[in-house]
């Protein structure tokens, strides 16, 4: 008798692990395997090194899984797991291990059960990949993107400066006062009021009318909510 199985589930953990492969990152992918019964676990080689040790070095089972798992995702990665076997579904959850040396990994861990002419779980079987290299490379894109729109926000204050400085003929310490009170009055930073001004900068037009057209578009914006302004209010203050 097979299991019932919901295609969505499974869809959703292939979908998972497909979008890591998709990466073309070289992962380490490894294989277990779990006695339902007994307990009595085995893992490849591949899963042994991701939690640290080497092949043989200790006896795997559900208690060292358990040990291993991250403690903020312990809860969630058991209770995924129980629930979709339960149901007679495959499973793929992402999550963390450490292992004895401190060391953290992602991992995304898929399973489907195996079962009996009763339908009775008898084993757990699936793939343990370490996506910790592609964790990596989101977060130094992400990093990237930031410092990114850093030099874009510091690029247009200083276009903003210049402009200043030669229509108004000031020097660059007024032109910087005179931006910070236009931001100021508006009540937002310096870098944003800057951006409103390059945006709005028309090509055509006397110098004076193009700059003190850009100069009068610089409007509030919205004010960030829930979380949002939680991190804006951890964001250090513009200078």
């Amino acid at each position: 008798m097979t299991a019932p199985t919901s295609h969505r589930t499974q869809a959703a953990g292939l979908s998972a692990v497909a979008e890591v492969l998709a990466t073309g990152t070289q992962l380490v992918v490894g294989r277990y395997r779990i006695d339902v019964e007994t307990g009595r676990t085995w893992w490849s080689d591949e899963v042994y090194r991701l939690h640290g040790q080497e092949p043989g070095e200790l006896e795997p089972s559900i208690d060292v899984i358990r040990a291993r798992t991250h403690p903020d995702d312990r809860s969630r990665v058991f209770r995924t797991a129980a629930v979709a076997l339960r149901g007679g579904r495959p499973f793929a959850s992402a999550h963390r291990i450490v292992d004895p040396h401190g060391k953290s990994r992602t991992v995304v861990v898929t399973g489907q059960g195996k079962y009996d002419s009763d339908g009775t779980t008898v084993q757990v079987v699936g793939y343990v990949l370490d996506i910790s290299p592609v964790t990596r490379e989101a977060l130094d894109r992400e990093s990237q993107r930031a410092v990114g729109r850093a030099m874009v926000a510091a690029s247009a204050v200083e276009q903003v400066k210049g402009a200043l400085m030669i229509v108004r003929g000031v020097g660059e310490a007024e032109a910087g006062a005179s931006l910070a009170d236009l931001a100021a009055r508006a009540g937002v930073p310096v870098q944003v009021a800057a951006a409103q001004v390059v945006a709005a900068w028309r090509t055509e037009g006397e110098p004076v009318d193009r700059l003190e057209g850009a100069l009068a578009s610089v409007h509030p914006v919205d004010r960030p909510r829930g979380h949002e302004a939680q991190l804006a209010r951890r964001r250090p203050s513009d200078s």
